[in-house]
């Protein structure tokens, strides 16, 4: 498949490249995907990002992965740290995404220096010193292990940068009782893009 010059990439032969394009956005983009927030440290900085392209890539050991654009706040700070964490949110805390597209300025810190709010949500911080949200349905604290980037074409690099790392601690919402029986609140409740008005990728 010849490459073509601009966003559009390869085009199989005998395809209009514009229709080509349009038609492979619109199956990347049915493709569903969770919606999460992205925990990332590096000193005294932090930062929390929204983020659809997060999963597990293998069982042994325990492996996550999350694509995260290559000249981002969070790329950096995750490559620097060393670790990421993964927000799962419920349903009811869409809105709550709408916050993180953006990198965070605005961050209360605690006597002892630790961030306990960013972005008026609470936080926590757990192994390697990661932001996580205190309201998450669950979450997972990962050590990176690899972080892989390649190029789009020859001296020009990809839109994003693949960071895996292993999950080193997890943990559930410990539940409200006045929750029971709200789905909104549990495992099938998980927020995903198609509940929002957003969209990323293609």
């Amino acid at each position: 498949m010849p490459r073509i010059d601009g966003e559009v990439g390869p085009t199989p032969e005998g395809r209009d490249p514009a229709d080509f394009d349009c038609l492979r956005r619109r199956v990347l983009w049915s493709m569903p995907t969770g919606l999460f927030l992205v925990g990332s440290r590096s000193g005294a900085r932090r930062n929390m990002m929204t983020c659809n392209w997060a999963m597990q890539v293998a069982t042994t050991p325990k492996l996550v992965a999350v694509a995260v654009e290559q000249g981002s706040v969070t790329r950096a700070l995750i490559e620097e740290g060393g670790w990421f964490s993964v927000s799962i949110l419920s349903r009811a805390d869409r809105a709550v995404v709408r916050r993180f597209v953006k990198p965070v300025d605005a961050v209360v810190l605690d006597a002892g220096g630790g961030a306990v709010s960013m972005q008026g949500e609470p936080v926590v911080e757990g192994l390697g010193g990661v932001p996580r949200l205190a309201s998450a349905l669950a979450w997972l604290e990962c050590e990176v292990r690899t972080t892989v980037a390649w190029e789009a074409e020859v001296g020009k690099p990809a839109s994003h940068v693949l960071c895996v790392g292993e999950v080193m601690d997890a943990g559930e919402a410990a539940g409200d009782p006045s929750d029971a029986g709200d789905p909104t609140r549990d495992a099938a409740g998980v927020l995903r893009m198609e509940d929002t008005r957003m969209n990323y990728g293609g």
